[in-house]
């Protein structure tokens, strides 16, 4: 891969874990608009949840989740109570209706902050809210700092069957740099926590691109992490936006690689990864090949990869964003407004999305290339009939234009599909489709 080509497909776009992403939203959706859309769902639906606990013990540096670190419990009890607020409204909306859940997700922030009689509260009232699904995946993302075996038993008792375990990376420089020291003892002590009260599926997440990392480093910490045994590792690159993120002015740009070494990160962990035996899984997902994201159709939401399908996602927590057939609302992001909003009675919905025919059409091509690398011109067409045409056009026009050898015409006349040397830039190939991406000066992470 040369730089030039590098250069040319690895500028800034989106994660495309929606479309049309989070930057796109407007207040014409708030919290009548989102009540009037809940109160639309069938009985028996099958929905997900997601839960974000916007709190953690320390701020890592490099992170750039909507959280805060706070050292006093305080704050984070009351916002408890205001979560289990909304998950009651929820619930008083959608009425007599069942709803049954295939996935819930805890995130943050870091749920591991929680104290076990919280997080068992939250636990009984989303069993208020939904039945569970006999093969429901129910996952929490945990910092292994943070966290203690009480806590570890409180999650499991909740009903948690899936555990992401946050590393980054095993080397002290960068951990030092990042704001993250974590041993790889202590990791590997809170998997073996999990696992011994029966929590056996678990996600090991990575990043590359960070302060003082090499390929040498990356492939020392993959090497540490295959030990460990997760079921599915998580490797994404790290997104330097100082300008939007203040904490992230704390890292030296100087000492973070360039294009061309991240590019050889990327390709040095994911050839490691295969090695050893896991099946890759998209852009940047890992899994073994007995694991449901390895066997499955695989999706794309705002967890990243995953085998739920369920159309709903019903987000709870500040700055959530949840989807609904109608749309995509996002929760309001600033703590204090998330909680003044549910006190007073109402639905923090701040901003969202009434999803058009084409931002359906285009959404389902952009999440196809993400998942399976294909541009699936006959299902479009069957689907959504004429609504389909400009954007196979668009494909059209693509696959007759690109010369650099990133896609190529599907052998069975079905659009076209991303070549090896592509599947790196499929965020850059996707971005092709995106009809808002030239619509305001939106931030997004480098393509590679």
């Amino acid at each position: 891969m040369t730089p030039e080509t590098l250069k040319r497909y690895a500028g800034p776009v989106p994660r495309y874990t929606s479309y049309p992403t989070a930057p796109h939203f407007s207040d014409d959706v708030g919290a009548a608009v989102y009540r009037s859309w809940l109160s639309a769902l069938a009985d028996n639906e099958r929905v997900s949840l997601y839960l974000h606990i916007p709190y953690c013990d320390q701020l890592c540096w490099y992170c750039g989740c909507n959280t805060k670190a706070t050292r006093k419990y305080e704050p984070v009890a009351r916002y408890v109570d205001v979560l289990l607020r909304e998950i009651e409204r929820v619930g008083e909306v959608v009425g007599h209706k069942k709803l049954v859940a295939d996935h819930i997700h805890f995130g943050g922030g870091s749920p591991s902050i929680l104290v076990p009689d919280d997080i068992l509260r939250i636990g009984a009232a989303l069993r208020r809210l939904v039945a569970f699904a006999p093969d429901l995946e129910f996952a929490v993302e945990v910092d292994p700092r943070s966290i203690s075996d009480d806590k570890i038993a409180a999650f499991a008792k909740t009903g948690i069957n899936r555990v992401s375990v946050g590393v980054q990376d095993f080397t002290a420089k960068v951990q030092v740099a990042i704001n993250r020291m974590q041993s790889f003892e202590t990791t590997r002590d809170v998997i073996t926590g999990f696992r011994r009260h029966g929590v056996k599926s678990v996600n090991v997440d990575l990043v590359y691109g960070l302060p003082h990392q090499t390929r040498e480093t990356v492939a020392r910490t993959i090497d540490q992490v295959v030990e460990l045994g997760p079921d599915r590792v998580a490797l994404f690159g790290y997104a330097h936006l100082p300008q939007r993120l203040t904490h992230q002015r704390l890292i030296p740009s100087q000492a973070l690689p360039d294009m061309t070494e991240r590019f050889a990160q990327a390709n040095r962990a994911a050839n490691k990864l295969v090695e050893a035996g896991y099946v890759r899984v998209g852009l940047d997902h890992f899994a073994r090949p007995g694991d449901r994201l390895a066997c499955g159709e695989v999706r794309r939401n705002f967890q990243g990869y995953t085998t739920d399908d369920a159309g709903i996602l019903i987000a709870l927590g500040a700055s959530a964003i949840g989807r609904l057939p109608a749309g995509y609302v996002q929760n309001a992001v600033a703590v204090a407004d998330y909680q003044r909003q549910i006190e007073a009675g109402e639905f923090a919905t701040r901003r969202g999305h009434a999803l058009s025919a084409e931002d359906n059409v285009r959404s389902l091509a952009i999440e196809r290339l993400m998942c399976s690398f294909h541009f699936p011109e006959r299902e479009l067409k069957e689907r959504f009939g004429d609504a389909a045409a400009p954007v196979v056009a668009e494909a059209r026009m693509l696959l007759d234009s690109e010369t650099d050898g990133l896609v190529e015409a599907d052998p069975e006349g079905d659009g076209f599909r991303i070549t090896e040397k592509g599947r790196l830039f499929v965020r850059s190939i996707a971005s092709v489709f995106d009809s808002y991406l030239s619509q305001g000066a939106a931030q997004h992470s480098a393509g590679v």
